[in-house]
């Protein structure tokens, strides 16, 4: 499956799961990106991080690291 970092810009996409342990799938997860929800992509820095997502209504930026623990659907 591909994950968030792969996402292009002015795409919407479906999570289909969170990978990971610990404090870094619990602070993705506190972000508000859980199974299910739908993410836009909004931008994507020059050098890949970070990245411009709406979720849940919000704008939030994520680091590749945290990008590459949500696979898509």
């Amino acid at each position: 499956m591909r994950t968030l970092r792969e996402g292009v810009p002015g795409e919407t996409v479906l999570v289909a799961r969170i990978l990971g342990k610990g404090a870094l799938r619990r602070r993705i997860m506190d972000m508000g990106i859980t199974k299910g929800t739908q993410l836009f992509i909004r931008k994507v820095a020059p050098l890949g991080d970070p990245i411009e997502i709406n979720v849940r209504g919000y704008e939030l930026s994520i680091r590749k690291v945290e990008a590459e623990k949500i696979e898509l659907q």
